[in-house]
């Protein structure tokens, strides 16, 4: 079987290369081979290619600049993504995108279900679920995976910036009133080709899943067991969400209700410590 992945350079695209198994062969392309700030050229991509299975990891993640670069985030997050699921059904064949738990308002603290009503706070977000609503309306074998707080020993995310900071300060103010699931980048590639093989099986597998680490946690607290894992004497102060102001609002309950993602490709879910354990450990390996 052969997937096509987009996004070869991210957390969850640096995780997928390292998944090697008999009987699969994952083509992985980065922006140079594959430029979604023009979305017209991957149609002629992907008929090239001709895959079993076209899996979308590419995004514009930089929550804060989206709301300066909108247009930007747009192209990336709606635009190439809708042309992938285009191009996608035009030779019939399955489109599996990953998205997240930002096309949520954040209100409540039950966890969110696929179905539920979705209205984004932020630019990043309104980009992500206009992907989502037009690779619906445009693929008839696609699915959609929602993840939250995506974490690995690569690039930018909460992990890594915890860690910086601990190095010049012993006291840091963190949230406590952002509650979600923390998911290692690992966990995720790892689901992403098993839905992959799941959906190049099964013709009628299509629809909207999540898929996030578990037990919830608040932001504070997930800071709290990065310094508890790697041995790091640190005062955690609790604040609101208020007292530290970002450019993009961050929705407060980033919880995700993975029963269906369980129950459909009987996936267990992980639990994010043991996962944060071995990035950490890679993290001081790496120093």
């Amino acid at each position: 079987m052969k997937i096509l992945v987009f996004g070869k350079t991210g957390q969850v695209g640096e995780e997928v290369s390292l998944i090697k198994r008999p009987g699969l062969n994952i083509r992985q392309l980065n922006r140079s081979q594959a430029d979604l700030l023009r979305p017209e050229l991957i149609r002629n991509t992907i008929l090239k290619e001709r895959p079993d299975v076209v899996l979308n990891l590419a995004a514009y993640t930089e929550v804060d600049k989206a709301e300066d670069e909108e247009e930007a985030a747009r192209k990336i997050n709606s635009f190439a993504p809708v042309e992938m699921a285009k191009a996608s059904e035009e030779i019939n064949i399955p489109f599996l995108h990953l998205s997240t738990d930002y096309v949520f308002d954040g209100t409540g603290d039950e966890p969110w279900k696929t179905n539920d009503p979705t209205r984004p706070i932020n630019a990043y977000g309104r980009s992500k679920l206009l992907g989502e609503e037009g690779i619906k309306s445009s693929c008839s074998r696609y699915v959609i995976v929602r993840t939250s707080w995506v974490f690995s020993p690569y690039r930018n995310n909460f992990v890594k910036s915890m860690i910086h900071l601990s190095r010049k300060n012993n006291h840091l103010r963190i949230v406590k009133d952002q509650i979600g699931g923390p998911t290692a980048a690992s966990d995720i590639a790892e689901v992403c080709i098993r839905i992959s093989e799941a959906l190049w099986a099964d013709k009628s597998l299509k629809g909207t899943y999540h898929f996030t680490g578990l037990p919830f946690v608040s932001k504070a607290d997930f800071a709290r067991e990065i310094f508890k894992i790697s041995k790091r004497d640190i005062v955690v102060e609790d604040i609101l969400t208020e007292e530290f102001p970002t450019p993009a609002q961050r929705p407060k309950n980033s919880r995700l209700d993975s029963e269906l993602t369980v129950s459909t490709f009987s996936i267990g879910l992980p639990d994010w410590r043991v996962s944060l354990k071995n990035v950490l450990d890679e993290l001081k390996e790496s120093g």
